[in-house]
């Protein structure tokens, strides 16, 4: 099986604030290469590195806001988050759980520090990824998939670690998540040394991010913490050995291969969908939710 050649890595730029909870390195659409249509069907990567916030009574997080056309993804890694929306779904994500929210024709959403994490403070370490749907399901009834970590699937390595699969499959196991396109999202836990092998297909839009200690990637790439991985769309196989205690997350999706037009918290094919979506959002067709 031919090895996945790396085209780019990536440290984290300059850290900006989404609201006032979430200090967050953009990765995608970002810098460079990493263009929406480059990494579809994964349209944005806000990655809250671990960072330390201090006891506050006034929840920190991000207001009222609107969604459609795609899926956020919250993988929590530390820290607690506590959301809401205007169909009434709502709930904590804990560390190590995963909160898989299809906004689709719309939703009103919020989202918030934990309130006991709020008072008692501490680190906070968060990746949110939007990953797109194609046409025939942006305008489809919104839902959620709120995953605990116990119900994540764990492929065990052995000495080596484990591999959580939060969507798609490793080595036959399936992942917990449904999906509306074929989407692999997973988390390497490695010990030190600990290696691991990875198999997607050549074509599918390929990347990993380091989320705790360093990793080296197909034998020779020294990849540090935080750091972002693109793979070139051929060959089959990648391997990652851990230098150190390491999580790193691999996202690997077959493109979806539509037209991408996209507004601030709308992402459909064309920009009348996109006039359409502004229209709907200030007739209240959202639904109502208090901030």
């Amino acid at each position: 099986m031919a090895t996945k050649q790396i085209e780019l890595v990536m440290a984290p730029g300059v850290p900006h604030f989404v609201g006032d909870g979430f200090r967050v390195h953009n990765f995608i659409p970002g810098r460079s290469r990493l263009s929406m249509k480059r990494m579809d069907p994964f349209i944005m990567l806000d990655y809250n590195s671990k960072y330390y916030f201090s006891p506050t009574e006034q929840a920190r997080g991000v207001g009222v806001h609107p969604h459609r056309g795609f899926e956020t993804v919250t993988i929590a890694y530390k820290g607690k988050v506590a959301h809401h929306d205007s169909s009434g779904g709502g709930g904590v994500i804990g560390e190590g759980d995963v909160q898989w929210m299809t906004a689709a024709s719309g939703v009103l959403h919020k989202e918030y520090h934990e309130k006991e994490f709020s008072k008692a403070g501490g680190d906070f370490q968060m990746v949110q990824l939007w990953v797109n749907l194609p046409a025939k399901d942006k305008m489809s009834a919104p839902k959620y998939q709120a995953i605990e970590n116990k119900q994540i699937p764990i492929f065990d390595l052995g000495e080596n670690g484990k591999i959580e699969v939060i969507a798609g499959e490793y080595q036959g196991l399936k992942g917990a998540a449904s999906t509306f396109t074929p989407v692999n999202l997973l988390n390497a836990k490695l010990n030190k040394d600990g290696k691991a092998t990875f198999s997607f297909p050549a074509n599918y839009n390929t990347a990993l991010l380091v989320l705790e200690g360093s990793v080296v990637v197909n034998g020779n790439e020294q990849v540090a913490l935080d750091n972002f991985v693109l793979f070139e769309n051929n060959g089959e196989s990648i391997d990652i050995q851990a230098n150190e205690q390491a999580v790193v997350l691999l996202m690997s999706g077959e493109p979806i291969g539509e037209p991408i037009a996209s507004h601030g918290p709308f992402v459909m094919n064309h920009h009348l969908e996109l006039v359409q979506a502004f229209d709907d959002f200030n007739q209240g067709k959202f639904g109502y939710l208090e901030d």
